[in-house]
């Protein structure tokens, strides 16, 4: 649409300088005005509405484009309007003085002197003729009185006198009364006589006032009224104008009127004069007539200039606004663009001035941001890799992490942490480590061990600590699942946070650890007791038998009697100390597991015949899984196992309370189906015995696999530390609890080696 609309205006404005320059030339030029001038006012005009047409196409498009609200229409409308008033404004001041100063010249061409100066020389010249005409006529006169006796063939002598007589005296004509020529006497200039000859008019007219005299040729087209004429030149004049007098002969003896024509020609000095007087003042008249029409030609002519000026000027501002506006708007749909994050390059304005450097230079920054941004989009999508890594690991820590601001409030945390702790610590964000709830020593152990820290930093030193790592014991809240305390080993450190600074706290449960280690101490104590305890008990045994022995026919009968009581309880009491050191050989010495395939239910089946026998047929209650398949076990140990849980069991019913339900006890096996942590499923195979009975306390529940803890008061605490110790071996898992309400007590154990025949039915079933 611009690449047309300049070709139009280029093409326009060479046909309208074209037009107005033969308007200009039309007005100067009379004959070429009356023939074309109405023609290229009309041209003109078609092109001027033609200029209009356009520039309301153009309004109105920018009227829509405004209306519609689209972008940069306001831009190119203020800019339009102000190349358009600084194009109109000037040609309006220079079209007002123009018409002005047109109305003012030509009113001033038509003065009164100029008009009085030209009737004054051509009444001069009608004066000098007259005056001529005059002389003329009384040298007619007395020729005609001389003339008049005279007969035709005498009156050639006066006429040719008459001739010579005056000078300037073309030819001396007698005529008769119907005007033939009688006698005739002329210059070697003079037309041929019959060219001379007057007309009946001007015999009447002479016949009718005595006398004819007039002028011919020229001047005396103004007196007669002979427009019609063509005009004269100079030359033309001198020899066209001449004077014409015809006199009546006065009559003698009854003769015809006769006439007597002289013809004289002006001087051509009066002649020339006189014609340019009488043309000037025949053109003079002319325009003074037409002025009103001049000034209204000029002024529609320099109207329609102004007009085609305006129009042009409009077509131009929409053109110059359009190659103005363009960069600037280019430039503001990039901002904009910018604006909505859409970097991509701007159309390059291809102009060498500075609006197409600025679009240039917008381009090469937009590029500059654009590889900005895009290297902040790899670093934030490096970021975020690295952050998702991190919560990544973070997540899948065994560790629990807390972060810490300045003050102690939460930042973010794990869910190993919240696992460790029981705590919900997302929903504690921002709040103290203090206020959650059963945190507090844990909270207070922190602080203090950050306030060491930077004390000793203040304080200085060869080697500043960096971080603190100590042992925390955290009461568990009441209602938890797990009752007892846990232990942390907890190591701490300051972190960046923000703007400002922090703290970071890994902590790990090392509850089982420090179990672990107590099982190992305990081991050990055990080992040594045997061997220290064991060794006196035979020789006190011995000792008090012997004594019993040689003392017992030597008392009376109430010595022998307190001497065998004494005898008895050291005797039962070594027996006791004697079992008591075997479980301690036991525990510390417990033969390797020798693991072979063993069909789990034959083993309990026939363990159970040792209980089913009895009393307790009632209360053991069987679940054993059909088809269970083979386990990798010793069934020495595993017999031990079962015996000393069943025992256990039936121990927790003597000391459940009178008005519970039935007593019971379920002995169950089953196969299960698990994923391990790298997604591959396995078979394990369970066993679990479930009693009704008070269940375990808090405190034995807390430590009930370390040795010596027990709530019997004739137990030594080894039994389930030795289960355990037995179970460890097998590869396997053991997990005590107590059931909902208080209901009694279940312990489960897991065996995850199975038997070869099992391992290749998996195998199978897997591919």
């Amino acid at each position: 649409m611009k690449q047309a609309l300049r070709y139009a205006l280029v093409v326009g404005g060479a046909v309208v300088s074209i037009l107005l320059f033969l308007l200009a030339s039309a007005s100067d030029n009379s004959g070429f005005f009356d023939r074309y001038y109405s023609w290229l006012l009309g041209l003109n005009a078609a092109v001027a509405v033609s200029l209009l047409i356009l520039v309301l196409v153009l309004l109105a498009r920018l009227y829509a484009r405004y209306k519609s609200g689209k972008f940069g229409s306001r831009l190119m409308t203020r800019l339009m309007l102000w190349f358009a008033a600084i194009g109109i404004l000037p040609g309006l001041v220079i079209f007002m003085v123009s018409v002005n100063f047109v109305s003012h010249s030509i009113e001033s061409w038509f003065n009164v002197r100029i008009e009085t100066a030209l009737e004054s020389g051509l009444n001069l010249g009608h004066a000098a003729l007259d005056q001529a005409l005059v002389e003329l006529s009384d040298t007619g006169r007395q020729a005609a009185s001389r003339l008049a006796p005279l007969d035709p063939p005498a009156s050639s002598a006066p006429l040719t006198g008459l001739l010579h007589a005056r000078e300037g005296v073309q030819s001396a004509m007698l005529l008769d009364a119907g005007g033939k020529m009688i006698d005739s006497v002329r210059t070697t200039a003079a037309a041929s006589p019959e060219e001379d000859l007057p007309t009946p008019d001007m015999l009447a007219d002479a016949a009718a006032s005595g006398v004819y005299a007039r002028p011919e040729g020229g001047i005396e087209r103004d007196l007669h009224d002979r427009a019609d004429l063509p005009a004269l030149n100079a030359l033309d004049a001198a020899t066209a104008l001449r004077l014409r007098v015809i006199l009546p002969l006065p009559r003698a003896g009854g003769t015809d009127t006769r006439y007597l024509q002289l013809l004289q020609s002006v001087p051509a000095n009066l002649a020339m004069n006189a014609e340019v007087i009488r043309a000037a003042y025949s053109e003079y008249q002319e325009r003074h007539v037409a002025r009103v029409g001049l000034r209204k030609m000029y002024i529609e002519t320099l109207t329609l200039t102004l007009l085609l000026a305006i129009f042009g000027a409009i077509g131009s501002a929409f053109l110059i606004a359009g190659n103005l506006a363009q960069p600037l708007l280019v430039l503001a749909e990039g901002t904009r663009a910018v604006a909505e994050g859409d970097l991509s390059p701007r159309p390059i304005v291809a102009t060498s001035d500075e609006l197409g450097t600025l679009t240039q230079s917008f381009n090469a920054m937009t590029r500059q941001l654009f590889e900005a941004r895009s290297a902040v989009e790899r670093n934030r999508s490096a970021l975020q890799s690295a952050k998702a890594h991190l919560e990544s690991v973070l997540e899948n820590m065994s560790a629990g992490v807390i972060v810490l601001d300045s003050e102690f409030h939460i930042v973010n945390s794990n869910e190993a942490g919240e696992r460790i702790l029981q705590q919900d610590l997302a929903a504690a964000a921002s709040r103290p480590l203090t206020s959650v709830e059963g945190l507090e020593v844990f909270a207070l152990a922190v602080m203090r061990a950050f306030s060491a820290q930077s004390a000793q930093s203040a304080a200085g030193g060869t080697r500043p600590r960096t971080h603190w790592q100590q042992q925390i014991e955290v009461p568990r809240r009441f209602g938890s699942t797990d009752d007892h305390d846990i232990t942390l080993l907890a190591r701490g450190s300051r972190l960046p946070v923000g703007a400002g600074s922090g703290f970071i706290v890994v902590f790990d449960d090392i509850s089982d650890v420090i179990s672990a280690q107590r099982s190992v101490a305990w081991g050990e104590v055990a080992r040594r007791l045997a061997h220290e305890i064991k060794n006196p008990l035979t020789p006190i045994q011995l000792s008090a038998e012997r004594l019993q022995m040689k003392l017992e026919g030597r008392l009376a009968p109430e010595d022998a009697a307190l001497l065998e009581r004494g005898t008895s309880t050291i005797v039962s009491q070594v027996d006791a100390m004697k079992r008591m050191v075997d479980d301690f050989r036991d525990y510390a010495k417990a033969p390797p597991a020798v693991l072979e395939p063993l069909d789990l239910n034959a083993l309990i089946t026939e363990i159970l015949q040792l209980y089913l026998a009895g009393d307790e047929s009632d209360i053991i209650h069987v679940a054993l899984a059909p088809d269970l398949p083979q386990v990798m076990g010793d069934p020495t140990q595993l017999r031990q196992v079962v015996h000393n849980l069943l025992q256990n069991a039936q121990d927790a019913m003597i000391e459940r309370a009178a008005d519970r339900e039935p007593a019971r006890i379920d002995v169950r096996t089953e196969e299960i189906h698990y994923q391990n942590p790298d997604g591959a499923f396995g078979t394990a195979v369970r066993f679990s015995i479930t009693d009704n009975g008070p269940g375990f306390s808090p405190r034995i529940l807390a430590r009930a696999f370390e040795p010596y803890v027990t709530s019997k008061a004739r137990g030594t605490g080894l039994g389930l530390p030795m289960v355990k110790k037995i179970i460890d071996e097998h590869g396997g898992k053991i997990d005590i609890q107590n059931l909902p309400g208080g209901s009694g007590a279940a312990v489960s154990i897991l065996l995850l080696k199975l038997g070869p025949a099992a391992n290749l039915a998996q195998g199978q079933d897997r591919a």
